[in-house]
This record gives C-alpha cells, structure tokens and sequence, in this order.
C-alpha cells in the first residue's frame, strides 16, 4: 500500500506524515489490495472555526469501490485518528458486504440508515463546479454500496442490465430508492 499525505494550501511536517501514514497504514490491512491512498490536510484559517481548523480526507480505491472518509478537529493528530477511524470502519463494511453478497447473490438491496438532513431549497442557484468521471457498468446493489462508501445522498451510475443512466437516492424514511428512466 502507498500512503500519500500531502496538505492544502499548508506544509505537512514530517513528524505528522509518518503518524498519517501509520494509521492509514494500519487501517488498510483490512483490504490487502496494495493500492494508492491519498491523504490530504487543510488548515482552515477562519477564528471563529476553531473546533474544526484541520481537516484531513482519506481516499482510495478498494475492491473498484471510491472510498473516502474526512474528519475535522483542532489538532492535527485528532483529525488523523477520527478520519482513520471512520476509514477503517468504511473499510470493514465494505468487506464484511462484498463476503455477505459472494456468500448469498440473490439478496435484496440492503437497506441503508439515513442521516436527516434538512432540505434547503435555493431559489436561482448556480452552477459553481463541473465533475466529469468516466462510468463502468454495475448493479443497483453495487452502486449502493459505492454511495454509502463516498458518503453521499445520491450516486448517478450506469445501469449494467439496461444500459442506461440510473440514480440510487438515501430516502427519508432510511431506505433506498432507485430512479430509472422510461
């Protein structure tokens, strides 16, 4: 595995390099895949977020699944140890699933647990930021597990069995709905 640790707008030491890449290093032998790991620190210079002036995201490619956990804190080492945490918990549902779904393919979509948030409408909103990324074909079930992995509400993918554009969403009630088009 190749740990990465560069920081945002800010130098990493290299005292906090290595303990970035021990924890990341230690949480990663969940899956022994020898990928890439990209750790990557901000320091935010605002006063008055003194609770959250460091913010480190840990991502990676495990099993063709995005992972990425971040984590923000007033020190750099608690950043470190809640984003390593949170990506090696990640990690282990990942794997515990991809066991699960090799064990029994014809189960159901697992039901995700969802995190309320209140829904703001923006009345003439703007587009601030494009993201292009190449598609592979998956499953409904694997485009889940791909946005439980990114931490996102939703996950646009390409639908294997229809070849169309479809989108998995986090319902209210903790559910998950699929949008297909007709």
């Amino acid at each position: 595995m190749t740990v990465r640790v560069h920081g945002k707008n800010m130098q990493v030491g290299p005292d906090m390099r290595e303990f970035a890449e021990e924890r990341v290093g230690r949480a990663g032998r969940i899956f022994d895949s020898g990928g890439d790991v990209d750790v990557e620190f901000t320091r935010n210079s605002n006063p008055r977020r003194a609770d959250g002036k460091y913010r480190v995201e840990i991502t990676t490619n495990a099993a063709s699944q995005i992972i990425r956990a971040e984590a923000e804190a007033a020190e750099e080492r608690t950043a470190v140890d809640l984003a390593s945490d949170r990506y090696e918990r990640k990690l282990r549902k990942l794997k515990t699933r991809l066991f699960n779904r090799n064990r029994n393919p014809n189960k159901a979509l697992n039901h995700v647990s969802s995190q309320s948030d209140d829904d703001e409408e923006d009345q003439g909103a703007e587009i601030v930021k494009t993201k292009r990324f190449s598609m592979k074909p998956m499953s409904p079930e694997e485009a889940v597990l791909q946005m439980e992995m990114l931490g996102h509400e939703f996950f646009f993918f390409l639908h294997a069995d229809v070849d169309r554009h479809c989108v998995v969403y986090r319902r209210r009630d903790g559910n998950v709905g699929l949008i297909e088009p007709e």
